[in-house]
Parts: C-alpha cells; sequence; structure tokens
C-alpha cells in the first residue's frame, strides 16, 4: 500500500494590493516584526513579477516606529531600496487608515524624513519633506543627442526634460539611457519628460529607477515636473499633473526666495484587493 505524506502547511502572508493612479504596490503589515522570508530582495522580487506572483511597481513592509505611528521599507521591483515613493505614501497612508493603524490625519517614518498625511475616502493628501538639489538648464549628451535637463530631489532624483511631442516620445528608450547616464553616476536619476499645457496643468510621462521602465504614474516625478516648471515661472500653484494612466495628480506648493516649501501631493489611492501569499508565489 502507498503511504500518503502530507504537505507541510504553507506560509501564507497577508497583503493588500493597492494603486496610486496607476502605480500599484504590494503593502505587508510587519508591525509585530514576525514575517520572516529570507533575502527580503529577492522575496520582492518575486513577488513583484507580473503574470508569475502577484506583480507590482514595489512593495511596502509596515513596521513600528519610535517617532511616528509607523515607518516602511521600501522596495522596487527590483529588489532595490528606495528612500521615497509618492504615490506609494498615499497607498500606504490609505492603507494604515483602512486597517485601523491610525485615524485619518497621520505621520510615517521613511527614509528620506518624515511624512505626513490626510485620508478622506479614497483621496490621500501628503506632505512631502522640502526638495533639495535643484539645478537647470544641465546640458547633457545622451546617446549623439543633447538634452536640457532640469534636476531636483523631491526624496529621490528627478530630471526632467520638457518635450513638444509627448505621446509619440519614445521614454523608455531615452529614459533608460538618461537613467544610466554617468552623469548620474553611481545612483543614477528618474527620468520625467514633460508638456505644459497651461498656468495650471502639465502632462507627464516618467521612466522610474528601479522598475526600469516606463510606469503609469510617478508621484515624486509629478512634484519634479510641476516645482521645475515653476521655478521656470511655467506654472503656479496648485498645478494638476495628467499621467499616463490618464489620471490627475494635484501639487501644491510654496515658492520663497530660497526654494520651496509646503508641498504637498494629492490624489485617489485605490484598494485592488486583499489577499494571502503562498510560499509558491515568492519561491
Amino acid at each position: 500500500m502507498r503511504r500518503t505524506v502530507s504537505r507541510p502547511e504553507l506560509q501564507k502572508i497577508e497583503f493588500y494590493k493597492m494603486s496610486g493612479s496607476g502605480n500599484d504596490f504590494i503593502i505587508i503589515d510587519n508591525r509585530d516584526l514576525s514575517i520572516d522570508v529570507g533575502d527580503m530582495r529577492e522575496f520582492v522580487r518575486h513577488v513583484c513579477r507580473r503574470k508569475l506572483s502577484v506583480g507590482a511597481d514595489g512593495l511596502f513592509f509596515i513596521e513600528p516606529s519610535r517617532i511616528a505611528d509607523f515607518k516602511w521599507q521600501f522596495f522596487n521591483s527590483d529588489g532595490s531600496r528606495a528612500e521615497m515613493c509618492g504615490n506609494g505614501s498615499r497607498c500606504v497612508a490609505r492603507y494604515a487608515y483602512l486597517r485601523g493603524i491610525t485615524g485619518g490625519k497621520m505621520s510615517f517614518e521613511t527614509t528620506a524624513g518624515i511624512i505626513s498625511a490626510e485620508v478622506k475616502d479614497d483621496l490621500v493628501k501628503v506632505k512631502l519633506t522640502d526638495p533639495s538639489s535643484v539645478v537647470c538648464g544641465e546640458k547633457i549628451d545622451v546617446a549623439g543627442r543633447l538634452f536640457v535637463l532640469d534636476v531636483v530631489n523631491t526624496g529621490v532624483p528627478h530630471a526632467v526634460a520638457f518635450v513638444e511631442d509627448l505621446p509619440s516620445f519614445a521614454v523608455a528608450d531615452w529614459g533608460r539611457k538618461i537613467r544610466f547616464h554617468e552623469h548620474f553616476a553611481p545612483q543614477g536619476t528618474n527620468v520625467d519628460f514633460a508638456v505644459v499645457l497651461n498656468r495650471r496643468k502639465i502632462e507627464l510621462r516618467t521612466y522610474e529607477r528601479g522598475v526600469e521602465d516606463e510606469t503609469l504614474a510617478c508621484g515624486t516625478g509629478s512634484v519634479a515636473a510641476a516645482l521645475i516648471a515653476a521655478e521656470k515661472n511655467m506654472v503656479a500653484s496648485p498645478v494638476n499633473v495628467i499621467v499616463k494612466s490618464g489620471e490627475t495628480l494635484r501639487i501644491h506648493f510654496e515658492k520663497t526666495e530660497t526654494g520651496f516649501e509646503q508641498i504637498y501631493l494629492e490624489g485617489k489611492a485605490n484598494v485592488v484587493y486583499e489577499g494571502r501569499l503562498w510560499e509558491e508565489a515568492y519561491s
């Protein structure tokens, strides 16, 4: 007689899948620090694979903080860490509210600093840290083509290029070349291609470092484009930024003699589904 061998119980990890205007994320509550998946970067790479696993632009672990309501560990889909994520911060804020971790107003700890947020239904407004390293008009030769780039750090580095024909622009191709250009080595940069439509509206497409492709939206990129356009006196706050997904992000800011402050990113953060990860999803 053949003996039946029972299969050991698989470890299952509860998660939310959320979308912030087209950026999608996996969010996992690890405030008790009980989740052990071994190599965290390898885990993230596996789970963020599209079609083979859940699929996402990035993954957040929510952890306890001594100086805020909670803190996060954030990973891009390639397993690399990032200091900040604008649309991710909006998703995390709504997640925390829905899970009863905080009330409608909160603060949380990131590598870029403390972020505050306010949740009203599916609309989330986050206050970002002040930008740094604003440099306009950098001329860079990229594979024989001259780009005039404006550079700003909005929690993560961004290079902004204003182009004429955004719908037909080869964002993935040129974005990748600029992202890996020696001028931005070794850290690299996110790359935003923008068109100013009027004093209150910008259209934007972004190549994201860590995802290594064009994404449907980028919160910190939307902020970068709005601030650079304001620095050039092309727009005034608040600025509506239309991203690749077709959704609109609203950027609020105050322009001062020394730079920018009181920077807010506002938009929808939606729950796609919640579930449990089997080991098969990341092994």
